[in-house]
């Protein structure tokens, strides 16, 4: 026993021990968790801060609410307007039946004389918000779709103040915060009564009062509880109005009946007599009136970028855009005209000058199925001034739709081959192919400058330059002009890529969503005059050099060039230097003119779509033809001057090298500074030609039957063409050879006639008889040399059958022809010749 006590002491020390270094450890695990805990909550709480600094990063003031609502000044109680680029000529008002009149404010408050009854106030809460009354003004729920609004006060902020937003959750939860803050600055009375007086009921009627008088011809506070429910729900689904739907909306009213009794807010008694009850709706509403619809619809698709439709329905905006009214009218004028003509129609009355310059259209052509548009842009600010939209039978409608472009597009593919060094002179052959393509006027052409076939278009040279330049390469191009390749193409897109030519390479307009295009807006202000939106100076974008488009402009204004294809005093001939590029449909549906000045660009298109119609640029060249004059007229016919970077140059026409003597043609071609020609013509050569066998001459064809011919050289594939074109061939074969009687005092008898000889060779033979003064040896290489070579120099002395002359062939091979010439008194010369062949 008393050797266990130490024992036991020891070991009761031991676990003492151990368990103050386990609460120690315990402690210190404890205080390590603590600082990570509160680290991560620190943390937390930054990057929350953080976070909700961006969320509420500029978020609109509450205070926008009253100063768009409130009578008498709230900037929505006026419509939106519309106007041309005076600010003087509406265009549209937003308004039911195009009324310019201020809307009227209802309040809620059943002390004023005039409110909002309560049972329409009960109708909107519980289709629209039914937790209304109870919730701080957002809901939790929905926050994953951006699209759905659940509250009344979401509805306004979003409709009101963040219009302009993507719709991300970073704006779902904005509107949320935005929401509560209103919900508790102004409370529900205000916001159930903002909402009813700026809700949208469908065709422009923004608020109870305008819908009420819309639909049932009555104030706000008569409305009865049938009708109410019917307003309820067309502030859901505006579309789904008692003008455009009516059964359906009379259904959805009496299903807002139902919920209403459900709810308590109605009774048995007065849903029975609202169902019941037959709502008497007025008849449809007179359209609004809309000036230049199509162009109308242009700007409001344009501003849809930065200001919903919806936003800019809902009122409040002054919109000034760029039209030119009076060129406008004319434009619709002309166009009504035309299309009248086009489908063989009685003309439209009308008084405008322009129509009269319209030229006559094809004989005995009509098309009862056809459409025509045009469009007038100003490229030098990017403004579209006119917008005629498709004109079917004469009458103008607010569509202008995306066609198929055709060969209007072909000028990019020209363009990149000039971008890689060939020029408007460089040789094309039009020509039959592997691939059939067929030009649209049935025909091959052969040889033709690249001038020529850009401006007649021809199809079967643009194939084979988008062949050889590649289409990745074509379509890179064109892109930068705002074309896209194998798609179809609006009148704004095409006038817009030209109208760079117009300005030296320059593409002005605006950076709308994501494209670069010209422009139907100037600004967009509120109606207490602040800005909104200021598109009056145009951005500007470099796409070509001056040098570049200065080639393209050349092509496309030379008149001359287009004669071919067009003849001559045709429509595109205006007195005044203008580019223009025609494009058709290989099925004849689309045709397309579209032309430009320095300072204005027409764009016109005409389609039909009869069975067995087809249509040439021939027609909406005529349309062109009287909107480029009127718009023109009284303006200095001015074209453009060359810049630097160009020469000009005379060159052989088609093949567009240095003229030579036996170049049939010369031409003035313009090039691009080092793309200049440095060889002379190849395409032409002259040949000798025994005019009785049609063969080529050698130096035995007695000279008198020898004729000098100037032929084309035609490449192998396209013989066949030349054959159908009637287009000679020089011969390939050389007359027969027969050697002439040996003459005694004038012969060559060594090497033999057909001999083979190399190195230094002896020429022997006799140059003698009466009146002898001098003989020569010259050497020439063919059947018929053109050329011919001295051996040594005359000589005075005449020879008999010995050496005349020797011939160091060394370098020299193929077949050759030497000659003796024997000089006599009187200049009478006798001659021999011989043909050897020389070899190594």
């Amino acid at each position: 026993m008393p050797f266990t006590l130490p024992i036991l002491r020891a070991r009761r020390k031991q676990r003492l021990e151990n368990q103050t270094k386990q609460s120690a450890r315990l402690r210190g695990t404890l205080i390590s968790g603590g600082i990570v805990l509160s680290l991560l909550l620190a943390l937390g709480i930054i990057l929350g801060a953080f976070a909700y600094a961006d969320v509420t990063r500029d978020l609109p003031s509450t205070e926008i609410l009253p100063r768009l609502l409130n009578p008498p000044g709230g900037l929505l109680l006026q419509p939106t307007r519309i106007y041309d680029r005076s600010g003087l000529q509406p265009l549209i008002t937003f308004a039911p039946n195009d009324s310019a009149q201020t809307r009227r404010y209802i309040p809620v408050n059943e002390q004023n004389p005039q409110h909002i009854p309560e049972i329409l106030v009960n109708s909107v809460i519980a289709v629209a918000d039914p937790q209304f009354r109870f919730h701080s003004g957002y809901a939790i729920q929905g926050y994953n779709d951006p699209e759905l609004h659940p509250t009344i006060a979401q509805k306004l902020v979003s409709g009101l103040m963040l219009y302009s937003e993507p719709p991300t959750l970073r704006r779902a939860i904005r509107e949320r915060i935005l929401a509560a803050q209103v919900t508790a600055q102004f409370g529900r009375t205000q916001i159930i009564e903002w909402y009813l007086n700026s809700a949208n009921f469908g065709n422009y009627a923004y608020g109870v009062d305008a819908a009420a008088q819309l639909y049932f011809g009555k104030p706000a506070d008569q409305l009865t509880l049938a009708e109410s429910a019917i307003l309820a729900a067309v502030s859901e689904t505006p579309a789904l109005n008692p003008l455009d739907a009516p059964q359906v909306a009379l259904q959805r009213g009496r299903e807002v009946i139902h919920i209403l009794n459900q709810l308590g807010l109605a009774s048995n008694e007065a849903a029975n007599q609202a169902l019941a009850e037959t709502p008497k709706i007025m008849s449809a509403a007179q359209t609004p009136l809309i000036t230049a619809p199509a162009f109308v619809n242009l700007v409001l698709a344009q501003l849809d970028s930065r200001i919903p439709r919806e936003r800019i329905e809902r009122g409040g905006m002054t919109i000034i855009t760029t039209l030119d009214y009076d060129l406008q009218k004319q434009a619709v004028c002309v166009t009504e005209v035309y299309a009248a003509r086009l489908a063989g129609l009685p003309e439209p009355l009308s008084e405008c000058n322009s129509a009269k310059l319209l030229p006559s259209l094809p004989p005995a052509v009509t098309f009862a199925d056809s459409s025509a548009s045009a469009l007038i842009l100003d490229p030098k600010t990017g403004q579209v001034l006119a917008m005629v939209g498709e004109t079917h039978q004469g009458v103008e409608t607010p569509l202008v739709s995306a066609h198929q472009p055709g060969s209007s597009l072909d000028a990019f593919v020209y363009l990149t081959g000039f971008t890689r060094g060939l020029s408007p002179g460089s040789l094309t052959w039009d020509i039959p192919s592997e691939e059939n393509i067929q030009n649209f006027d049935g025909e091959y052409h052969g040889p033709l400058r690249l001038r020529i076939a850009l401006a007649n278009d021809y199809q079967v040279p643009v194939e084979t330059l988008k062949k050889q330049m590649g289409i990745e390469n074509v379509t890179k191009i064109a892109s930068s002009f705002g074309i896209e390749l194998n798609s179809d193409v609006s009148m704004l897109e095409l006038a817009g890529a030209y109208g760079v030519f117009g300005t030296q390479g320059v593409y002005f307009g605006q950076n709308i969503g994501d494209e670069f295009s010209p422009v139907s807006v100037l600004h967009v202000e509120g109606v207490d005059h602040a800005v909104m939106l200021d598109w009056s100076l145009p951005q500007a974008q470099t796409i070509a050099t001056a040098a570049m488009s200065y080639l393209m402009t050349h092509v496309l204004s030379d008149e001359s060039a287009r004669w071919d294809s067009l003849g001559r005093s045709n429509p595109m001939e205006i007195g005044r230097p203008a580019g223009v590029k025609v494009g058709q449909t290989s099925d004849g549906r689309d045709a397309w003119v579209v032309g430009f000045t320095p300072s204005i660009v027409v764009a016109t298109w005409t389609g039909v779509r009869g069975e067995s119609d087809s249509v040439t640029p021939r027609f909406p060249a005529v349309l062109w033809h009287a909107l480029m004059q009127t718009v023109s007229e009284g303006k200095p016919a001015i074209g453009w001057t060359m810049p630097q970077g160009v020469s000009m140059i005379t060159v052989c026409d088609p093949s567009g090298m240095l003229p030579t003597r036996e170049c049939p043609n010369l031409t003035t071609e313009v090039f691009l500074n080092g793309s200049e020609p440095t060889q002379a013509d190849t395409m032409f050569r002259e040949f000798f030609v025994n005019r009785e066998t049609g063969l080529l001459a050698t130096v035995f064809t007695p000279p008198e039957l020898i004729d000098q011919r100037v032929y084309m050289l035609v490449p192998g594939d396209a013989r066949l063409w030349a054959q159908s074109a009637g287009v000679e061939i020089p011969p390939a074969s050389y007359d027969a050879i027969q050697a002439p009687p040996i003459n005694p005092v004038a012969n060559i008898s060594s090497p033999q006639l057909f001999a083979d000889v190399n190195g230094v060779v002896r020429i022997i033979g006799t140059a003698s008889g009466d009146g002898f003064s001098y003989y020569r040896v010259q050497v020439g290489k063919g059947l018929n040399p053109q050329e011919w070579i001295q051996l040594g120099e005359d000589m005075n002395t005449p020879v008999q059958n010995d050496v005349l002359a020797e011939w160091d062939t060394k370098g020299l091979n193929g077949l050759y022809a030497v000659q003796l010439s024997v000089v006599r008194e009187g200049q009478v010369v006798n001659t021999a010749v011989i043909q050897v062949t020389v070899s190594d």
